[in-house]
C-alpha cells in the first residue's frame, strides 16, 4: 500500500507565489499603468476612509439621539434615576463598541480577523478588566437589591455623602464639604452601607454626664422637658417609641444620663444640635454640674 501524499500547499509557499506574481505583473506594466494602479488604490483607500469617517459621524450622532430619547422616556415614565443612569451608561458603551467594530470593518479589517484578535486577547483583556467586571457586577447588584438610590445620604468605605449618580462601574456621591467622590460598585456591593435617609424618621440620642451628688432625677426631668417642648420631636403613632430619658450608667467619675427621641430625617441634625445647646446652657443654672475626669495619685514615702 502506497503512503498517502499530502498535497496541501504550504501557506508560506503560497504567499511567496502570490508576491512573485505581483512582482512579475508590475515588471510587465508601463509607468503609466503603474501610476494608474497606484491612483486607483489611493482612491479606493480614500473612499474607505471617507465611508468610515461618515459612518462614525452618523453613528456618534445616532448614539447621542438614542441617549436623549432614553432619557426623555425614563423621565416621562418616572423611572428611578439610579436605574435610568445605569441603563443609559450601559447602552452608550455597547453602541460605541458596535460603532467601533463597524468602522474597523469598513476600513478593510475582516470581521473574522477582528473576532479572532478579540478571542486571542480575551484572556488578557479579562484579567486586565477583572476589577472593572467586578464593578459592573456590583452595579447590577445595587440596582437589583437597591440598598440606596439617587438622593440618599449614605456612608460607606470611609466616605459619606448624597448619591448623585449610579454608573456602570462607580457610584458618585456629593459630600457635605462639596467634594465629589466616586466609589467602585464592586466594593460597595461587598461592604457595609449605612443609608441615613432610607427611613422618613430617625432616632436621636443624647448622653449627658453629671457629677456624683447631683440630683439625677432632676436631670432626667429636664431632658424630658426639653424634648416635650420641641415641636420637631414626634409624639405621633408613626414614632416607634415615645421620647424618654433615664439614668444609663454609673461611670468612673460621672453619672451618665441618656435621652432618646424620634424626629423626621430632615430635622435630625437641627434637633440634635439645639438640644445639646440647651443642655449646656440650662443644666448649670439648674444645679447640674458637668464633671471632669479625675485621677487620684497617692505618693507613698518609704
Amino acid at each position: 500500500m502506497l503512503p498517502q501524499l499530502d498535497l496541501t500547499p504550504d501557506p508560506s509557499d503560497t504567499l511567496a507565489m502570490e508576491i512573485g506574481e505581483v512582482i512579475q505583473k508590475v515588471s510587465t506594466m508601463s509607468g503609466q499603468e503603474i501610476w494608474t494602479s497606484v491612483a486607483n488604490t489611493i482612491i479606493k483607500l480614500g473612499l474607505k476612509i471617507l465611508a468610515a469617517l461618515l459612518i462614525y459621524i452618523v453613528g456618534a450622532w445616532l448614539i447621542r439621539r438614542v441617549k436623549k430619547i432614553l432619557r426623555n422616556v425614563f423621565t416621562r415614565r418616572k423611572v428611578e434615576p439610579s436605574l435610568s443612569s445605569f441603563t443609559i451608561s450601559f447602552v452608550n458603551i455597547s453602541l460605541t463598541v458596535l460603532l467601533f467594530v463597524m468602522v474597523v470593518t469598513i476600513l478593510g479589517v475582516p470581521a473574522s480577523t477582528f473576532a479572532a484578535l478579540l478571542a486571542a486577547g480575551g484572556l488578557a483583556i479579562g484579567m486586565a478588566l477583572s476589577g472593572t467586571l467586578q464593578n459592573f457586577a456590583g452595579g447590577v447588584m445595587i440596582l437589583l437589591f437597591k440598598p440606596f438610590k439617587i438622593g440618599d445620604y449614605i456612608e460607606a468605605n470611609g466616605f459619606g455623602g448624597t448619591v448623585d449618580a449610579i454608573n456602570i462601574t462607580t457610584t458618585q456621591i456629593h459630600t457635605v464639604d462639596n467634594k465629589i467622590v466616586f466609589l467602585p460598585n464592586g466594593n460597595l456591593a461587598n461592604s457595609s452601607i449605612q443609608n441615613n435617609t432610607a427611613s422618613d424618621i430617625r432616632r436621636v440620642e443624647w448622653t449627658v454626664s453629671i457629677a456624683y451628688g447631683d440630683d439625677a432625677g432632676k436631670g432626667i426631668e429636664l431632658l424630658q422637658k426639653y424634648l416635650s417642648e420641641d415641636p420637631r420631636v414626634l409624639h405621633t403613632p408613626q414614632a416607634p417609641n415615645a421620647p424618654f430619658a433615664a439614668l444609663q450608667q454609673l461611670g468612673d467619675s460621672a453619672i451618665i444620663l441618656v435621652a432618646r427621641a424620634w424626629t423626621k430625617g430632615s430635622d435630625y441634625w437641627g434637633l440634635f444640635f439645639d438640644i445639646n445647646r440647651k443642655i449646656y446652657e440650662d443644666f448649670p443654672k439648674q444645679g447640674m454640674n458637668f464633671p471632669f475626669p479625675q485621677l487620684d495619685v497617692h505618693v507613698r514615702k518609704e
